[in-house]
């Protein structure tokens, strides 16, 4: 894992190869946290609401007893982060628990918890975050035979395939792209695949086991191939996907990125770091600052509203 500038990240690696991340920006309401909230709404004879904590933020309620009242005070668990989409955001949600006070959990507590060995590094052992979040920002997956589009819609994460191979052929292809791409982006919730559409009812049952075995080591439920070729699979939502973070805060992203970028430079001198105007407006005077604290360098910031967002760079630059 590592405890980068304005965000945490972690990967599981296999051969070589990032085969599962996850990313958290700390400073939001997280599972796991548990706090004394105040409840600011409910509607008469529901069990669910609206409360509000400390930082402002607001989360959805759900099993709310009976004498739990408007203004009210309630300890709450946060069952999810909110989730932001075009247009809006999902608030958290949340639910009365009697646990005790417990502060937002990073993300090496959060995987802790979750069973998962966690070991802290400078960098990562293998390459291919740059790739991962390349993904991320263009939405699209390659593999041999065809590509990923994926679309993050308020209902669902939609993947569509596209190639030019036959279409059972292409279906098939796809298969282990997609298994991989659900697991390296950390998509949630309800994703739905458009895959080519089968005729044949023996194609379609020969997409639906290859799925079965792609996604054997990954807790999910799934509905089985229809006959326009669509599959629905639903998995635990606890936090955005990096696929929703990215989409949805590209700039921010972008500039997170380019602070691990500057992070990495051995050659001596100052840092300079050359980005969009965008996203030079999200680069906090505090990371600015722990980024000069690591490296013992000058930092400097120049725009060039050419460069698209996420195309920054980090150079060693003479005193």
């Amino acid at each position: 894992m590592e405890d980068g500038i304005g965000e945490q990240r972690a990967i599981r690696a296999a051969n070589g190869e990032i085969v599962a991340a996850r990313l958290h920006w700390p400073g939001a309401l997280t599972a796991g946290q548990v706090e004394d909230a105040r409840l600011v709404s409910r509607a008469a004879g529901s069990a669910r609401g609206t409360a509000r904590f400390a930082s402002g933020e607001e989360a959805l309620v759900g099993r709310l007893p009976k004498q739990a009242s408007e203004g009210a005070a309630i300890r709450l668990e946060v069952t999810r982060a909110a989730i932001g989409e075009a247009g809006r955001t999902k608030l958290a949600q949340a639910r009365p628990t009697p646990k005790p006070p417990c502060p937002a959990p990073g993300l090496a507590a959060a995987l802790e918890a979750e069973g998962h060995g966690v070991k802290r590094v400078r960098r990562f052992p293998v390459p291919g975050w740059e790739d991962l979040t390349g993904e991320a920002f263009t939405r699209t997956v390659a593999f041999d035979g065809g590509t990923l589009h994926l679309s993050p819609t308020p209902a669902m994460t939609l993947i569509d395939i596209d190639g030019t191979l036959p279409p059972r052929q292409l279906a098939l292809a796809a298969v282990p792209a997609i298994a991989a791409a659900l697991q390296r982006l950390d998509i949630g919730g309800s994703a739905g695949i458009d895959f080519p559409t089968l005729s044949d009812k023996a194609d379609r049952h020969a997409v639906d086991a290859a799925l079965d075995e792609a996604l054997s080591n990954w807790p999910h439920e799934r509905t089985a191939m229809n006959g326009f070729g669509f599959v629905q699979i639903v998995s635990r939502l606890e936090r955005p996907s990096i696929l929703q973070r990215l989409a949805r805060n590209r700039t921010g992203a972008a500039a997170r990125l380019l602070l691990r970028q500057a992070e990495g430079i051995a050659d001596p001198g100052a840092i300079l770091l050359t980005c969009h105007p965008g996203v030079k407006a999200k680069l906090e005077d505090a990371w600015l600052a722990e980024l000069a604290r690591r490296t013992g360098r000058e930092i400097r910031v120049e725009t060039d509203p050419a460069l698209a967002l996420e195309a920054g760079f980090a150079q060693a630059v003479p005193l």
